[in-house]
């Protein structure tokens, strides 16, 4: 597909929203009937995805400027088993301040009616009712901003668009101390560090991990550096002490992970001062020339992406940086003044092996053990999995707990028991116990889990939480962060059952195919861009499988986006990856600004007689 070529589908009418219920609208269930005349914008997403956070947050501009022309509804199509609960997701609703209707489509009703294939996914409608662009991944509002205003200006002249409020309903906020806290961390003298990511600051809490002592940050959604109550953070989330001889030095004695702001910060304590320490603000692109700033060199001109934790590991002499947005880890040195890259291929899955090789998804939490360890709980593969620093940059990644993307649970037993294997669901923190055994916030499971590395035995110390997102020992007591109970939580320790319950594989409409498949990926540039082969291929597309033998013939890393797959009998995943690399098309430009459009796709297919021949996965600019 050429440049010149719109992005639109054929006018296709849009199916009906169906599914359980709404939230956001006031108790009222929604019609498209009752949207037209609006330029509707579905998103279709679910709340583990750290790519639909990533969505989430770039509507809010689109959302803001097109206020009387422009309706956002979610679409909740849930993966885990948690996210299909009503609480969860009103919880998540709030947490992420999702600020448009949201349809609760926990049986995947209208994920099917639309086709959709990945998370996220956006489908956009124009005011007569009829499907004109249907795109999958990030980094969308450029293409999606130019698209409305030919929308408005279309149906501005045909008299079919309708100005106005849309059917959004503001939900009213409690008020409580904590509000969806995320992480903690002990302070000399025996005070909490919370950083409350409801509230968009940190908040200090005296031992007994209620009273609040002090406030850091205005708790207005922001990015601004300055003494406490005028600084500002976006959904922060790891925490880490800075060592004490480097404290000076630094000037800072805390380093936050500063989520949805791509930043990490550093916060001095004996006034509360918050500096910006690395990172430029903008997310980080996959292959994107652009994710360095030439007029700030060093680590506050690097982009990040979505850093969830924060270690400090002496044998790297460096602080390690669980990077989730683009399955990595990476290494800050404030002495040194860099930041970079130093685990993971940014593809998402779970592959062990070296360092550089190594597949990670969604890296959330990090304890560091014995030299040159370090624990990590990896949470769309819910994992937990061990980084062996064997000196410098180099060691090797493997997997304690865990299969894949796909599979998920609560079961206790040990690890490699071929039928029994141990399960998580969704883990977002991981500590230390004192006899060297792991804590991990099982999250979704509502759980805190115990990890032997002697026995490889998994075990339930507590049950009934509310998505613990952290476990810390503070104080000879083992204190769970419940995010969506808002508070600090004891748990004994050494009080274990084991718990035996359903092993889980996401369940998702399955293609069915047959033997041969013919896949093209279609890539539509942005409107004004064309595709830039100056340094090389556009584009590259990537196949695997799970189980790897699904795939007969087909498999790899090549240049060409169509692609034709073997497939044996049985049901699997297909995993496609796609990039493609855009340019702006005016011959004119010196400099032209570039843009690297990357999705990948889980497929689950059966492969059945008269299947499918054809599989075909837009990708836009």
């Amino acid at each position: 597909m050429t440049a010149s070529e719109s992005p639109r589908l054929p006018r296709v009418r849009a199916s009906e929203l169906t599914g359980r219920g709404w939230l956001n609208t006031g108790g009222r269930d929604l019609t498209l009937a009752d949207l037209r005349g609006k330029i509707v914008l579905l998103d279709f997403w679910t709340f583990c995805c750290i790519n639909c956070l990533h969505v989430l947050d770039e509507l809010r501009d689109l959302e803001h400027r097109y206020a009387d022309e422009l309706v956002i509804v979610g679409v909740h199509s849930p993966k885990f088993t948690h996210e299909a609960e009503p609480d969860a997701l009103a919880a998540a609703v709030e947490r992420y301040g999702v600020a448009h209707p949201v349809l609760d489509d926990a049986d995947m009703t209208t994920w099917t009616a639309y086709t959709a294939r990945a998370w996220p996914t956006l489908v956009v409608i124009d005011p007569e009712g009829y499907v004109v662009a249907q795109l999958a991944g990030e980094g969308h509002a450029p293409s999606l901003a130019a698209l409305i205003e030919d929308l408005i200006t279309e149906h501005e002249t045909k008299g079919t668009l309708h100005r106005g409020d849309g059917p959004y309903v503001s939900p009213e906020p409690p008020s409580t101390t904590l509000r969806f806290p995320a992480k903690a961390i002990e302070l000399t003298g025996g005070t909490l560090l919370v950083a409350d990511a409801g509230h968009h600051s940190l908040a200090e809490l005296a031992p007994d991990g209620e009273t609040l002592v002090r406030r850091i940050g205005s708790g207005e959604r922001g990015a601004t550096d300055g003494a406490p109550d005028e600084a500002s953070f976006n959904e922060p989330n790891g925490l880490c002490l800075v060592p004490p001889e480097l404290r000076r030095s630094l000037g800072y004695d805390v380093v936050v992970a500063d989520t949805v702001n791509h930043l990490l910060r550093g916060v001095r304590l004996d006034d509360g001062h918050v500096s910006t320490v690395a990172g430029s603000g903008r997310p980080y692109r996959v292959g994107a020339p652009d994710n360095t700033a030439p007029e700030a060199p060093g680590p506050l001109g690097q982009n990040l992406s979505s850093p969830w934790d924060v270690a400090w590991v002496p044998r790297m002499g460096g602080f390690l940086v669980a990077m989730a947005g683009t399955h990595a880890l990476w290494e800050f040195d404030g002495e040194q003044g860099h930041i970079w890259h130093v685990a993971g291929t940014m593809n998402e899955g779970l592959v062990d092996g070296e360092l550089t090789q190594a597949w990670f998804a969604q890296p959330s939490g990090l304890a560091v053990g014995e030299p040159g360890q370090v624990w990590l709980a990896d949470a769309e593969t819910s994992a937990l999995r061990l980084v062996h620093m064997t000196g410098g940059f180099e060691g090797e990644v493997s997997t304690a707990v865990g299969q894949g993307l796909f599979e998920f649970g609560h079961r206790d037993g040990t690890a490699g028991t071929a039928g029994t294997e141990p399960l998580l669901q969704h883990p977002l923190g991981v500590c230390l116990l004192p006899d060297g055994s792991v804590a991990v916030a099982d999250t979704y499971n509502g759980a805190v889990r115990r990890y032997d590395p002697i026995t490889r035995e998994v075990t339930t110390l507590a049950t009934g939480l509310a998505e613990p997102s952290d476990v810390l020992v503070a104080g000879g007591r083992l204190l769970v962060v419940e995010s969506t109970a808002h508070r600090l939580t004891a748990v004994q320790i050494g009080h274990e059952l084991t718990h035996d319950g359903a092993a889980h594989h996401v369940q998702r409409p399955v293609a069915e195919v047959g033997e041969q498949v013919e896949l093209r990926v279609l890539f539509t540039p942005a409107p004004g861009t064309k595709l830039d082969d100056r340094f090389g291929p556009a584009t590259q597309l990537s196949v695997s499988a799970t189980p790897p033998s699904l795939l007969a013939w087909g498999h790899g890393e090549e240049t060409d986006l169509r692609r034709t797959l073997h497939l044996t009998e049985g049901q699997g995943v297909l995993h496609v990856s796609a990039r493609a690399a855009a340019c702006d098309a005016d011959p004119a430009v010196e400099f032209p600004a570039c843009h690297l459009a990357q999705q990948d796709w889980g497929i689950p297919v059966r492969v059945a007689a008269g299947g499918e021949a054809e599989l075909t996965l837009p990708l836009f600019g």
